[in-house]
């Protein structure tokens, strides 16, 4: 069965930790320095902060899987979806061994579809990467600002419609 999984990053992992078990009432099934990970059933989510990462907000979203098969059907899936797929295979990353690729979207926005393994002592075994919170490929700039972002400074008002 799938979990759907989301990795912010925070600023403040701390004040995050407190906010996130607050909404989800339910503390984080793992806490480190620099991580925080809950599991919940209802809905079924895989959702991660970290301090690790360029900006806050949206580092990768994906999909976890209980078994290799399904894995197998994500990355047919992904692959039909004629994107540029990153095959890491058995890998580490987010204080866990797993079996993982990643696609990203038009957009630019990672998806990961993983299978875990099994937990490990550290965020991950190999050189750590300036940037990204964990492995994700690099999004790409947006090529405009959102239209539903932070309203303008200006005073002007605009008739544009937007969301």
């Amino acid at each position: 069965m799938k979990r759907f999984h989301v990795h912010l990053h925070v600023r403040d992992l701390a004040q995050s930790v407190a906010f996130y078990s607050k909404l989800f009432a339910a503390e984080p099934v793992r806490l480190e320095a620099d991580y925080a990970k809950w599991m919940l059933d209802d809905p079924r989510l895989n959702f991660a902060i970290s301090t690790r990462g360029e900006q806050p907000g949206v580092d990768h979203l994906g999909f976890q899987v209980d078994e290799a098969e399904e894995l197998g059907t994500l990355k047919a899936r992904a692959e039909a979806a004629d994107m540029a797929l990153l095959d890491e295979g058995e890998t580490t990353c987010c204080y866990a061994r797993s079996d993982k690729h990643w696609v990203t979207d038009p957009q630019g926005m990672a998806w990961e579809h993983f299978h875990t393994l099994a937990n490990i002592p550290v965020f991950n075994e190999r050189e750590p990467s300036a940037g990204a919170a964990c492995c994700a490929p690099k999004p790409a700039a947006p090529a405009a600002t959102a239209c539903c972002g932070p309203a303008s400074t200006s005073t002007s008002t605009s008739t544009k419609s937007c969301c």
